[in-house]
């Protein structure tokens, strides 16, 4: 697949997340010493009878340290739509008219005084954005920046002392982890999920024509944990209570309802654009100027590619980073910043983490020989500056 095909793969459906179901409870009894521990077990796992080999971790202290983090986002926004009427059978126009909408989502706070990092598409075109806290309380928050590209957004409350989830790092997450997720599915506040990481890097081709003209930027956890319809925004946390991914989307059949896979936007990514966003009011792009195609067994039958690994380049953009580096169409990506990338995905999840500016190393194969080419990314202007909102 090359870079810039952005078509949604026919037969899923994917809907703006929300979160909705039970913990799996553990399935045995404590032994009696372990009854005897401590019952603030987070990271290790009670165990289950001999020979069944997995241990069931206990959540529910992490739940109660994390809950209090996550809050719930009303929006209201008003949108003019054509206003009609029937005369003797004809559909007359008669002008315009306002309707006025409300909509719901989650967010996680990350700072004790109330910055609240969510999903773009919670609180793109609204008119008001109120949040409501665990405790109730209900505050107004203003935008403090969103970006389309990768659907994150920031806003903030006027408050101190809050409890926030710290971020983790999503580049150590590892499929088959478990995890929690922590939202307001269908506006039922405060409901905390359990499952476990499914696959990463999963580019779904879910972010349309960014606004921002941007190239979508998707490479997602995906997790077994259950979500609904306002969930979007909320927090996918580890056993060590640590944010590692918001919630953005799910694998929906018919009724737009949950059918067993859910996408978070890795911790990483939310980082690097968050604090670009609170710093600049804009992210920051950095970019490697490369048409890609991931390398399979027809790219490799057709180019005589040794591995079936890396991503074979076949563009590269004159005047560019990589050009500049002496990169060539005909080589294979196989590492970038000392990172593994077998995928479009990877690619742009390791570059998403720099700014334009930065020197990065790229390990490639020209010919059947390993390099390595510095490169200083440049951003879509083709300079090193700040853009700023």
């Amino acid at each position: 697949m090359q870079s810039g095909e952005w078509r949604c793969p026919k037969g899923l459906v994917l809907l703006a997340a929300a979160m909705c179901c039970l913990l799996p409870q553990a399935c045995a009894q404590r032994q009696e010493e372990t009854a005897k521990a401590p019952a603030t077990m987070t990271t290790t796992g009670q165990a289950l009878p001999q020979g069944s080999g997995l241990p069931v971790t206990d959540f529910s202290t992490v739940a109660e340290g994390a809950i209090d983090a996550v809050v719930h986002i009303k929006t209201r926004m008003s949108q003019l739509t054509p206003l009609y009427q029937s005369f003797f059978g004809l559909i007359i126009p008669q002008g315009v008219q306002r309707q006025e909408y409300e909509a719901y989502g989650s967010g996680v706070i990350v700072t004790t005084d109330g910055y609240i990092v969510t999903n773009n598409h919670v609180v793109q075109d609204a008119e008001s954005i109120s949040v409501t806290l665990n405790d109730r309380r209900e505050l107004a928050a203003t935008l403090v920046g969103h970006d389309p590209a990768t659907d994150l957004a920031v806003i903030k409350i006027d408050a101190e002392g809050l409890d926030y989830l710290p971020f983790g790092n999503s580049d150590a997450v590892r499929v088959g982890e478990p995890v929690l997720a922590i939202g307001n599915p269908f506006n039922l506040t405060s409901t905390v999920t359990g499952g476990i990481i499914s696959a990463k890097a999963r580019n779904m081709h879910i972010i349309d024509n960014p606004r921002t003209g941007e190239t979508p930027l998707e490479s997602f956890l995906q997790t077994d944990a259950a979500v609904n319809s306002g969930n979007s925004g909320g927090a996918l946390v580890n056993a060590r209570g640590e944010l590692i991914g918001i919630v953005t989307a799910i694998a929906s059949g018919n009724g737009g309802n949950y059918i067993g896979y859910s996408f978070a936007i890795p911790s990483n990514i939310a980082v690097k654009v968050a604090g670009d966003l609170r710093r600049y009011g804009r992210v920051q792009r950095a970019y490697l100027g490369v048409q890609v195609t991931e390398v399979d067994a027809e790219v490799a039958r057709r180019t005589a590619v040794r591995d079936l690994k890396g991503l074979y380049i076949a563009q590269v953009t004159p005047q560019c980073a990589a050009d500049r580096a002496g990169m060539r169409a005909g080589d294979v990506i196989v590492r970038v910043a000392g990172k593994e990338v077998n995928t479009f995905a990877e690619m742009m999840e390791e570059l998403g983490l720099f700014n334009p500016g930065d020197e990065v190393e790229v390990d490639y194969v020209r010919d059947g020989k390993s390099q390595t080419a510095r490169v200083r990314l440049l951003n879509s202007k083709g300079t090193t500056e700040t853009v700023r909102e």
